[in-house]
C-alpha cells in the first residue's frame, strides 16, 4: 500500500480553529514531537503552535512506555497551549482532549470508546481495541502553568503492529478496510479541541466531560494499582475533576486521580 505524504496545505485548508495549527512544522522524521515542541516552547513559541512527524523514532506514551511509530502510516503531532491557569485546574486537559478526538471520530463515522485517562478504543469485529493514546506534558512556576506539550498518536493507517501489543490494537483503515485521509482526521480534531479548551478556561470542565462521559467505557469491572495497593470494582464515572470514580464490592467510591488502570473484560 502506497500511502501519500501528509501536506500542510491539505491540512490548513480544512481548519476552522483561530490559533490551533497556524503554526505548524512538519518533520519526515524526529525522535519524538513532544520533544520537538518542548525546545520550541522554551524558545517561546506561540499557543496553538503544532509539530508533526511522519515518523517518530523515540515515540513514547504514559509511564515511559514506547509509541509504535512507522513512517508515513498514522499521525503523531504535539500541540502547545499556555493556558493562564494553576496547574492543577487542567488536570481533566487529558479527558478532554479524548472527548475531543472521539467527538470528531464519531463523525468521520467510526464508533470510539473511551478508557481512563488516555486511550481511545475503537469498536471492531475483533472487539474493542485501542486505537489512539494521549500524552500532557506540562511545564509549571510556583503552581502556575508556563506551558503545555500535548501529544497524541493515532493509528490511521498501519495494517500491522508488533507482537507485543497486536492483540490490542487496531487503526482506522483496518477498522474501515481502507485507507484513511490523515488530514482530514488531524484537521476534524483541532477543529474539535479548541473550542473545547477554550471553554474549559473560561467556564471550567463540566460541559468537556459530559462528552467524555458519552463516549466513556463505564460501568466496568476494572482494577487500580497504585502504591498504597490495589482497588477493585466498578468504574462508575469521572468526577468533575477528572478523577475516576471507583465503586468497590462493599460499596465505597473511592476517586482515582493516577495509576494503572486495568480492564480485565474491555479489550
Amino acid at each position: 500500500m502506497t500511502l501519500a505524504r501528509l501536506c500542510q496545505a491539505d491540512v490548513e485548508e480544512r481548519l476552522n480553529t483561530s490559533r490551533f495549527g497556524r503554526r505548524l512544522e512538519m518533520f519526515w522524521s524526529c525522535d519524538s514531537t513532544n520533544d520537538e515542541l518542548a525546545a520550541r516552547a522554551a524558545q517561546g513559541a506561540a499557543e496553538g503552535t503544532l509539530v508533526v512527524a511522519e515518523e517518530q523514532t523515540a515515540g513514547r506514551g504514559r509511564r515511559g512506555r514506547s509509541w509504535h511509530s512507522p513512517a508515513g502510516e498514522n499521525l503523531y503531532f504535539s500541540l502547545l497551549l499556555r493556558p493562564d491557569a494553576r496547574a492543577g485546574g487542567m488536570a481533566p486537559l487529558s479527558l478532554l482532549a479524548g472527548a475531543a478526538l472521539a467527538r470528531s471520530l464519531a463523525d468521520l463515522g467510526f464508533s470510539p470508546r473511551l478508557k481512563w485517562p488516555n486511550d481511545v478504543l475503537l469498536d471492531s469485529q475483533a472487539g474493542c481495541r485501542k486505537v489512539a493514546g494521549i500524552l500532557a506534558e506540562m511545564a509549571s512556576a510556583k503552581e502556575q502553568v508556563r506551558h503545555i506539550v500535548l501529544g497524541i498518536g493515532i493509528n490511521v493507517n498501519s495494517r500491522c503492529f508488533p507482537a507485543e501489543i497486536e492483540s490490542r490494537a487496531t487503526s482506522l483503515a483496518l477498522v474501515r478496510d481502507r485507507a484513511v485521509d490523515r488530514s482530514s482526521v488531524l484537521a476534524a480534531f483541532l477543529n474539535e479541541f479548541e473550542p473545547m479548551y477554550d471553554e474549559l478556561l473560561a467556564h471550567g470542565p463540566i460541559p468537556g466531560l459530559a462528552v467524555w462521559r458519552r463516549f466513556a467505557l463505564l460501568g466496568q469491572p476494572c482494577f487500580v494499582d497504585r502504591a498504597a495497593g490495589r482497588i477493585e470494582g466498578i468504574a462508575a464515572s469521572v468526577d468533575d475533576s477528572g478523577a475516576l470514580l471507583v465503586e468497590t464490592p462493599n460499596g465505597d467510591v473511592v476517586s482515582v486521580h493516577a495509576g494503572e488502570v486495568n480492564w480485565p473484560k474491555a479489550m
